[in-house]
């Protein structure tokens, strides 16, 4: 039987890292690699299972790949601590276990949100498509942080049923993630050299929004799609403006 690793990285996630490794009761091991968590995350993680690693935070994709490299299984199934391998999921990846994974190198899963206790079903985030199962050996994160992906050596595969994500239960826990998200955004494309014209500042935002609103039919979700689909545009707006500022910053260092 092909080893499944299961991997999590964490920073104060007691709210949600048991739900998510009760999800993985059926892989071989549970891999925590913890940044220095302040609340129960640790602890709880133990006591569901896991065996957990500190790492001082490295960046997103820095730390995905060090979870990888504690591992022991031939395949890695990387969750973050805020989502849930459904019982559908976890028979179709059972049944696709058995069958050598259909000579596949990865899968993608296709990804359900929760948005302030609505299920987001239009606006570009379902079915929103992760590649979160794959072979050790065949796949890395890469990407651009904060939004990693995996880079895939070899043919990938689609699971029909889907994870789910409990992402933003508050406004509060929203804002809580947006100002270190656009501020890691704008940071690395700056050191990719991507820099703003004015138009794109102005424009861009505007954009964003009949994009996922209108587009992408977010309407059909209620107020929680047209609030999702403003803070979509704010998004862009101050992590472009965060570049806008970096960019400035540098100007007057030369």
């Amino acid at each position: 039987m092909i080893k499944i690793s299961a991997t999590v990285i964490t920073k104060n996630e007691q709210d949600n890292i048991v739900r998510c490794l009760r999800s993985l009761s059926f892989v071989d091991e549970a891999v925590v690699v913890d940044s220095q968590s302040s609340d129960l995350t640790v602890r709880l993680a133990e006591a569901n299972g896991a065996r957990v690693i500190i790492n001082p935070w490295p960046g997103h994709i820095q730390q995905k790949n060090f979870a990888i490299e504690q591992t022991t299984g031939d395949w890695i199934l990387s969750l973050d601590a805020d989502e849930e391998i459904t019982t559908e999921l976890r028979e179709e990846i059972e049944a696709a276990r058995k069958e050598g994974f259909y000579g596949r190198e990865g899968f993608y899963f296709p990804r359900q949100s929760m948005f302030l206790g609505r299920w987001i079903k239009h606006g570009g985030w379902y079915p929103d498509y992760h590649l979160r199962l794959f072979k050790k050996e065949s796949g890395r994160f890469g990407g651009m942080n904060p939004h990693d992906k995996v880079d895939l050596k070899g043919r990938a595969g689609h699971f029909k049923n889907h994870m789910l994500h409990y992402t933003y239960p508050s406004l509060e826990a929203y804002f809580e993630r947006f100002n270190s998200y656009t501020g890691i955004a704008a940071g690395e494309l700056f050191k990719k050299g991507r820099r703003l014209s004015p138009f794109k500042i102005v424009f861009s935002p505007p954009a964003a929004f009949v994009k996922m609103y209108l587009l992408k039919l977010g309407f059909l979700d209620g107020v929680e799609g047209f609030i999702l689909s403003v803070f979509s545009a704010h998004y862009v707006l101050v992590k472009n403006l965060k570049l806008w500022e970096l960019e400035n910053i540098e100007g007057r260092r030369e």
